[in-house]
């Protein structure tokens, strides 16, 4: 699997060695994985760096394959070409719901790239396709902590917040056992939530009132300049809010249920195992 040290791949990760299977993780910084990097397998590598994959991959069965950001499809290309080099039977891929909507994004366009590449490799694939993060709160933590309030540019327009724990659930679910081979599942969380009613769960949670406040676009990117975004994600994440403030965010899907056999955790449960990141 690639992604291991982050908030979904460390979740599929823990989640495959409590299950018993036999992991191999490719990373980076093999530090990151921490104590559970002693009970994987662990390869030093990079899916920007094609002659690092060959050992990732090797005697492979099955390939999670989870990657971020504008390179994306060349990144997942080169995992694609490894895994089928090395013999793998079925790609698991963290894709995106902007990958299955008709609503263009620039980080649609990246997942459906993506996918394109998997898809033309001959081998099985499912694509795990989550809507917006119940972790994605977490950028508001400094804002929240300096000024008490969040800026966004979403309107009273609602998203449905997914667990990221349930994500890697289902990634697990999908890569040991069979039957999920030519298959997209989107994901969503249990309920639509508008920013500013994600914010009030948040300022209930914390014991501090906290402000919403829907900025206009050229001040949203105002501070993403600021923070130092590079304009690349800047304008893909423009585009995923504008996606939002149109209405196109708050669709539910019963998926996480349907594959796992029971409700999709709640913001509230999240919310509950994260609400030291803002106090």
């Amino acid at each position: 699997m690639t992604g291991a040290t982050g908030k979904v791949g460390g979740a599929v990760l823990a989640q495959l060695v409590e299950a018993g299977q036999r992991v191999r993780a490719l990373v980076r910084d093999p530090a990151k994985l921490g104590e559970i990097g002693g009970k994987v397998e662990v390869v030093k590598g990079d899916l920007a760096k094609p002659e690092t994959l060959d050992a990732a991959f090797a005697g492979v069965d099955k390939a999670f394959v989870l990657s971020t950001g504008a390179d994306l499809p060349t990144l997942v290309g080169n995992a694609v070409d490894a895994a089928k080099k090395a013999g793998a039977k079925h790609i698991v891929f963290l894709s995106s719901s902007t990958a299955a909507e008709a609503y263009e994004t620039q980080i649609g366009r990246w997942h459906i790239e993506a996918e394109a590449k998997i898809k033309a490799s001959g081998l099985a694939w499912t694509m795990i396709q989550p809507g917006a993060f119940a972790s994605n709160t977490l950028s508001w933590a400094g804002s929240i902590k300096s000024q008490g309030a969040v800026f966004q540019p979403t309107g009273e327009n609602k998203v449905a917040p997914i667990d990221p724990y349930d994500i890697a659930a289902v990634a697990v679910k999908v890569l040991i056992s069979p039957g999920h081979e030519g298959k997209s599942y989107v994901l969503t969380g249990p309920e639509a939530l508008s920013a500013a009613e994600q914010v009030a769960k948040i300022s209930a949670a914390i014991g501090r009132p906290i402000k919403f406040v829907d900025v206009t676009e050229d001040a949203a990117r105002e501070g993403m300049v600021r923070a130092g975004l590079p304009e690349v994600f800047i304008r893909a994440i423009l585009e995923a809010h504008a996606m939002v403030r149109a209405g196109h965010g708050g669709a539910i899907t019963t998926t996480v249920e349907e594959l796992l056999g029971r409700k999709a955790r709640t913001f509230d449960a999240w919310l509950m195992r994260h609400v030291k990141a803002f106090q």
